[in-house]
């Protein structure tokens, strides 16, 4: 061997040595294995079993306490419409003036048949005592006193009925005033002056409406009624307290009436053609917010369930089938996906009647990225703020609840 060719052969071993080195350090980084990703962090809420008032909301309409239609009780000509139309008037306020004159010369006549038939009696009462005194004496006879006394029974009674013809006649001058029979609203005129009315005619001059209170007609199912009344009777229900029942108003707006009111009674009668029964309640209407024919939601609380079991609303799935599903963490913090049968909706909550239990922790958010069986990372879930999240005031009737599985 050449000297010349010593650096070369030197230089080829290193680089070989090079080689094998890099290539034992590649396999030895492949035989690694790569770290588990962490599992999913998830958002639960411990199911607890609360208290929650049945508070159905219910379609109805604004009605008058009190109505009445004003007429005239005597026939004559329109002098004068004394009230502003629209206006609050009070009960015998003078609303129309009928002209008088007719009316007050039947009372002067009614007056001077009165001053007669009382002469005639006082005529007959002295020829009575006349006969009396002088058949205590013997000087008349007994028909003459049988007739002075039938002249004064008949003189009494002439004045019995002028006197009644007297009141007749101040009666309809009274009338001849037309005044409002209740104290409410009045809507408009509809008659003016110079118009001649009757005491028997179908015409109305006004119509006065009592609107403060103001009761709410409203209807429900005659089976939802049944049902409820079912389940008090089985324990499942409890019917609220005195004190505590609500009936509220939501507008057709949506916004909430801010006077709360009462529940007068139910109707003992169902309507044949819809099946439903009519409720009525009473409200205070200070402002006069609330018009006769108005649209209103009534919310009125017919009970409460006891140891009832809420979930929130995006926390409910659905499978192919249409049932309702939820996951539910377990003790080994995995993931389980259980069927539950919903009932009804409490404001932005289902009540589930079957499949939890207290204490199980359902998952509400961060489901998407679990699956049965699966690891999961939990924590506390935190509700939005919002008038909803309590779940009283927007509970739903059982019958007018979206379709649960």
């Amino acid at each position: 061997m050449s000297i010349s060719s010593l650096p070369l052969k030197l230089a080829a071993a290193i680089g070989l040595l090079v080689l094998v080195s890099g290539c034992t350090d590649a396999e030895s980084a492949s035989e690694t294995p790569a770290a588990a990703p962490p599992p999913p962090a998830v958002s639960v809420i411990e199911v607890v079993p609360e208290t929650l008032p049945i508070l159905n909301e219910l379609p109805g309409r604004i009605a008058p306490t009190r109505i009445a239609e004003v007429r005239s009780r005597v026939s004559g000509i329109v002098l004068e419409r004394v009230f502003e139309q629209g206006s609050v008037v009070k009960e015998g306020d003078v609303l129309y003036r009928i002209d008088p004159a007719l009316f007050q010369a039947q009372v002067a006549s009614a007056e001077a048949t009165l001053q007669r038939a009382k002469a005639v009696q006082l005529q007959a009462r002295q020829q009575a005592d006349r006969q009396s005194e002088l058949r205590q004496r013997n000087v008349s006879s007994g028909q003459q006193h049988d007739n002075a006394v039938a002249a004064l029974a008949q003189a009494d009674a002439d004045v019995a009925i002028a006197t009644a013809g007297l009141a007749t006649a101040q009666l309809n001058l009274d009338y001849a005033e037309i005044k409002a029979p209740i104290t409410g609203r009045i809507g408009r005129a509809m008659v003016t002056e110079g118009a001649l009315v009757s005491a028997n005619g179908p015409e109305s001059l006004a119509t006065i409406q009592q609107i403060d209170p103001v009761y709410a007609d409203f209807t429900q199912s005659a089976n939802e009624i049944l049902r409820l009344r079912r389940a008090f009777d089985n324990g499942a229900l409890s019917n609220a307290e005195a004190e505590a029942a609500r009936v509220t108003l939501r507008l057709d707006d949506g916004s909430e009436y801010a006077h709360p009111g009462k529940l007068l009674f139910l109707e003992a009668a169902v309507d044949a053609t819809t099946g439903q029964v009519t409720l009525r309640g009473e409200f205070p209407n200070p402002e006069g917010d609330l018009l006769p024919g108005m649209y209103v939601r009534v919310l009125i609380e017919q009970g409460v369930q006891q140891n009832a079991i809420a979930v929130p609303q995006q926390a409910i799935q659905r499978d192919a089938g249409g049932r309702s599903q939820v996951y539910v963490v377990t003790d080994s913090d995995a993931a389980e996906l259980r069927t539950v049968q919903l009932g009804r909706v409490v404001g932005d909550r289902w009540i589930v009647e079957k499949g939890l239990e207290q204490g199980d922790k359902v998952i509400v958010e961060g489901f998407q990225k679990v699956r049965p069986g699966g690891a999961v990372s939990a924590q506390s879930w935190k509700a939005e703020a919002g008038p909803t999240a309590a779940g009283g005031a927007g509970s739903v009737a059982p019958g007018s609840k979206p379709t649960a599985g």
